[in-house]
């Protein structure tokens, strides 16, 4: 009788430990195609992708595509946010106007061009470049920490054609800045614009006081407010 009960429950037994190893492989198929999905998900380092801002024309952000190609001049290329690096820094800090414009001085010999303007915010040096004819170039930002001379964000980098070739007249450029910051700045007013090779460059105002500066294409007319340099302070014409 007792070895019966041995014999029927033999079987039993094996065909519970079969489930069991049946039921463990399984969870491990699972963990393991998991695993491998996370793999395959994210890039080395395990940081997953981001998507990249819209940026651009009408909203100011970091520059990403626009009419006329990321056409440069002078200077070696590389840079901060995929700018052109005319100048390396020196990690001596720019402090005052002076100093920007003799950054910027050194950094354009090279290519024939000279410092105009040159505006001080509280994020960087704005200067534009000038050729022997006195004609505006280009814009390059000197960057106070290191010293950086360095393209523009924006319009500088995206927008210049290298020629002057416009659809929109100097005056048609102030009408569309001027229509602009009614509808995303009420109070500020655009002054006169300066021309570049594919678009006009905009000081802004408020009160009579400048406040900032935008960019309006020559061909297609977009606007591009120039929100990187944060608060005006000071400036020199040259």
């Amino acid at each position: 009788m007792t070895r019966k009960r041995l014999t029927q429950a033999g079987p039993r037994w094996l065909a519970w430990a079969v489930l069991a190893v049946a039921g463990l492989l399984l969870v491990a198929s699972v963990a393991f195609a998991a695993w491998g999905f996370g793999r395959a998900a994210a890039p080395a380092g395990g940081i997953a992708p981001q998507a990249s801002g819209s940026g651009g024309p009408t909203t100011g952000g970091p520059p990403m595509m626009g009419p006329g190609g990321p056409r440069q001049v002078g200077g070696p290329s590389g840079g901060m946010m995929g700018g052109h690096v005319w100048l390396a820094g020196d990690g001596v800090r720019v402090e005052t106007i002076a100093q920007a414009r003799a950054r910027a001085t050194q950094a354009a010999a090279s290519s024939g061009l000279r410092p105009g303007e040159v505006m001080q915010f509280t994020n960087n040096f704005y200067v534009e470049l000038k050729d022997t004819s006195g004609a505006p170039t280009t814009e390059v930002l000197v960057d106070p920490a290191t010293g950086t001379v360095s393209t523009e964000y924006g319009p500088a980098m995206m927008w210049n054609t290298g020629n002057r070739t416009a659809k929109v007249s100097p005056d048609q450029a102030v009408a569309i800045a001027n229509r602009w910051l009614q509808t995303n700045a009420a109070g500020q007013s655009a002054a006169t614009p300066e021309a570049y090779p594919g678009y006009y460059t905009i000081d802004v105002t408020s009160g009579g006081k400048k406040v900032g500066m935008l960019s309006v294409n020559a061909t297609t007319g977009a606007v591009w407010n120039h929100t990187w340099h944060a608060q005006f302070l000071a400036e020199e014409d040259a």
